[in-house]
């Protein structure tokens, strides 16, 4: 059997996810798992199309980035699927894992993948060290600490959290973070 598998990471993808299922569908999958999910978040029909495929099936993606956010994700999906002895092809890439050159292929890309990935992170400490120096560069200014007195005259005021929430646009992980903070400075 040919199991087909689509994602996108948001709602507003829905052109993007439509092409991938029409491409698998042409590619003769007779089961195809859609997900729109951000490849960091867990991946229930991912999880769900491994979990349906059985020995000798073909597991088929259009793009390798669908599948796996990371080169180390990508090993732990393709070596669940040889433990089942199921074949994996990656239609942008013409990799198909049935194969000794497929296999090869596919270590061949996860290690550039995994290297330009790493080379991308070097080039972005140094920018940031770079723009450190010469004061452009502060990170980011945590949104709900900037608010922590509001947060407080709220709470004092007798608002619940949820109000306080609404009120100034912060989570609730914000909203408690502040007060703990706050009552632990008092004390």
């Amino acid at each position: 059997m040919i199991i087909g598998y689509a994602r996108t990471s948001t709602l507003d993808q829905q052109a993007g996810l439509e092409s991938q299922v029409d491409e698998l569908r042409r590619l003769g999958c007779e089961e195809v798992f859609v997900e729109q999910v951000s490849s960091v978040k867990a991946r229930a029909k991912l999880d769900e199309a491994i979990k349906f495929a059985r020995k000798g099936d073909m597991f088929v993606v259009t793009k390798l980035d669908r599948l796996a956010r990371s080169v180390p994700h990508m090993w732990a999906i393709v070596q669940r699927l040889e433990e089942k002895e199921v074949g994996i092809r990656i239609i942008n890439l013409g990799i198909d894992t049935t194969t000794p050159t497929g296999k090869l292929m596919l270590s061949v890309v996860g290690g550039i993948a995994q290297f330009e990935r790493e080379m991308m992170l070097e080039r972005q400490r140094i920018g940031i060290t770079y723009a450190q120096q010469k004061g452009k560069y502060k990170g980011r200014v945590p949104t709900a600490r900037r608010q922590s007195d509001a947060i407080m005259r709220l709470k004092g005021e007798g608002k619940t959290v949820q109000q306080i929430m609404a009120a100034l646009n912060v989570s609730r992980a914000s909203v408690y973070r502040v007060i703990q903070e706050q009552t632990a400075e008092m004390v």
